[in-house]
């Protein structure tokens, strides 16, 4: 079954288009955190990012680019926060949220660094990307 940014992709579901080429659409969060908060989703139908091809994957960063750059201008907010979740549509895509301050972004709670074994974790992730 088609996600809904598929069938936005498609034109099944109306959306506020702000970008568009032959692989990638940009369109205003109908849930936005900020005014102008913006999705960038490749048009083919993913679920993971890391199921990209390397190319797709390139692309997409650079669309990314393109539309928070301009969202920016737009906005004249001082920073474009990035976010990418990839739970709540099983599509990829990337949250490009204008702000001006840290709190216009809702941050999770911390943890206490023990409570995640950073010292295991860093071991384990230097040895498998060595």
């Amino acid at each position: 079954m088609a996600s809904v940014f598929t069938k936005i992709v498609q034109g099944e579901i109306p959306c506020h288009k702000v970008y568009e080429d032959d692989a990638h659409l940009a369109f205003l969060d109908i849930n936005p955190i900020q005014r102008g908060h913006t999705l960038v989703i490749p048009k083919r139908e993913v679920s993971d990012f890391l199921d990209l091809e390397a190319d797709e994957y390139d692309a997409l960063w650079r669309t990314v680019r393109k539309v928070s750059s301009a969202l920016k201008d737009e906005t004249g907010c001082k920073r474009i926060v990035l976010i990418v979740v990839g739970y709540e549509v099983p599509h990829v895509h990337v949250h490009l949220v204008p702000t001006f301050e840290l709190d216009d972004y809702p941050i999770p709670p911390r943890m206490e660094l023990d409570d995640i074994d950073a010292e295991g974790l860093s071991h384990d992730l230097l040895e498998r990307l060595a």
